[in-house]
């Protein structure tokens, strides 16, 4: 056992504008007529609904989990604690990806939001690709934010905690400023002249809409596992590091479900596929002022950033913990010794945003799938780990203890398992499984994760996989 390489220099609400701002990104501007023409307004709020019992009952077993090992690396630590290296190399690997592909998902949106602001921003056409042109301009400000995006985080995790709690109330603001709007402006018949995306309830065409966004919903959820990434550097009592978690996606749950319902309230669903933007086009609509669109703009981009950011925080801290397992090169163990920052962990997740618009903006699509795949394998394994560990060791100190253990467990590994399946296995009425774009990505990463695992095994040998307890702080282990 050793002392903790990192500083606790994250308060209370540092680690819930983390774990927030980590769930609210970009999508729930750009993507909400989307939702809403598959599933319609209430079955798009219904599928953000089912996602979030899912996400919740997988939660339930972090919140103990991590207030029982509060320690770098999440899900590593779990599943290694519950079923040894081999299985916690698959489940961060797996959670990596999916950090992975946050970052590179909004480094793609970034331009996009740009090219709104800006119609004639798009300048020195590259390349097509999937049917999108690629234009320089669009690139250099994906790759220019990825740089700053890292620098923020090599600088300390507090100073990019700082940036989040910034930037969650910009998000915070829109949110509420379009849901009264809507409220006050929109009318219950527009809602209502399009609540599903079917009418007719003689066949399963109404639930495929909306089991095909809530599929999606994982991704837009994963965020408040960034709490046990940087459980070292937290300090609170480690009871309340669960209570934050939960209390993270119920907030997470209920923005997405009225974003839905205000765009929904004030916007007819005709108006949404002209609309590159539904989300803006209400915001217009609802205070009929056309320059509000533009502050919904900002609201996105502001969840972007903390989105990006959370990810950055979240991945490298994976990343790091699994090298000083041994499990992947030591480069990425390398700590910063002033600011405490994973160094070169970072730097390859910032790498990996900076890389991906270049492959245009389908991207978006295919890195969406292929890491929510990788979130739902992860949940799956911490959900069993939950199990194990209970049964393995029922005496181990649960400073946040799940009430009826046994059954959330088995719940959440039943919905985590069942979001699995749906990306793997082509259902005839809901479009959920990957496509052969998503595939390579997902393989390539595979691959990616099979080379670092067999060079690991070869130059570690039997450290390979290796595990340190570090020291918990008693002033924080309160049971009150």
């Amino acid at each position: 056992m050793e002392k903790s390489k990192f500083n606790k220099v994250l308060g209370m609400s540092d680690v819930l504008v983390i774990a927030f701002g980590a769930m609210i990104g970009w999508a729930w501007v750009v993507s909400t007529g989307d939702w809403i023409s598959t599933a319609g307004t209430i079955g798009a709020i219904f599928a953000f609904v089912i996602g979030g019992i899912m996400v919740f009952l997988v939660s339930l077993t972090y919140a103990e989990l991590t207030s029982a090992m509060p320690q770098c690396g999440g899900e590593h630590v779990f599943s290694y604690r519950a079923m040894g290296p081999n299985a916690s190399f698959v489940c961060t690997w797996a959670i990596v990806l999916g950090y992975a592909s946050v970052a590179a998902f909004e480094a793609c949106a970034m331009p996009t939001v740009i090219t709104y602001i800006f119609p004639n921003f798009l300048q020195g056409y590259m390349y097509t690709i999937a049917g999108f042109d690629v234009y320089a301009s669009w690139v250099a400000v994906a790759v220019i934010a990825a740089i700053i995006i890292t620098y923020i985080n090599l600088r300390g995790v507090k100073t990019a905690a700082i940036l989040q709690t910034v930037f969650t109330v910009l998000i915070a603001a829109a949110g509420i400023a379009l849901v009264a709007a809507s409220a006050v402006n929109g009318s219950g018949e527009t809602l209502m002249s399009y609540p599903f995306a079917d009418v007719d309830f003689s066949d399963c065409s109404k639930l495929g809409g909306i089991l095909t966004i809530a599929v999606m919903t994982p991704f837009y959820f994963v965020g408040f596992d960034v709490i046990p990434q940087v459980a070292e550097e937290i300090n609170i009592p480690y009871k309340k590091l669960g209570k934050i978690m939960l209390l993270s996606i119920i907030m997470a749950v209920a923005f997405y479900a009225l974003v839905v319902f205000g765009v929904g309230y004030i916007l007819p669903v005709g108006d949404m596929a002209g609309s590159d933007l539904p989300t803006a086009s209400a915001m217009e609509l609802a205070f009929g002022i056309p320059a509000m669109a533009k502050v919904m703009v900002i609201g996105g981009i502001a969840g972007m950033i903390t989105s990006w950011n959370s990810f950055i925080i979240g991945g490298s801290r994976a990343m790091f913990s699994m090298a000083e397992s041994k499990m992947l090169p030591e480069t990425f163990a390398k700590l910063n010794p002033k600011t405490k920052a994973p160094t070169n962990a970072i730097l390859f997740i910032g790498i990996a945003s900076a890389i991906a618009p270049f492959f245009g903006r389908k991207m978006l699509v295919w890195i969406v799938d292929a890491g929510s795949l990788g979130v739902c394998v992860a949940y799956l394994m911490v959900s069993l780990s939950f199990l194990i560990l209970r049964k393995k060791e029922p005496e181990m100190n649960r400073p946040y203890c799940v009430k009826h253990g046994m059954l959330v467990g088995v719940l959440a590994v039943i919905m985590s398992g069942f979001f699995t399946v749906l990306y793997i296995i082509p259902l005839p009425f809901a479009s959920t499984a990957l496509v052969w774009q998503e595939w390579i990505v997902a393989g390539l990463w595979i691959v990616l994760g099979v080379v670092f695992f067999a060079y690991c095994k070869k130059k570690f040998g039997a450290e390979f996989g290796r595990h340190i307890d570090v020291m918990l702080d008693e002033r924080l282990m309160e049971k009150d």
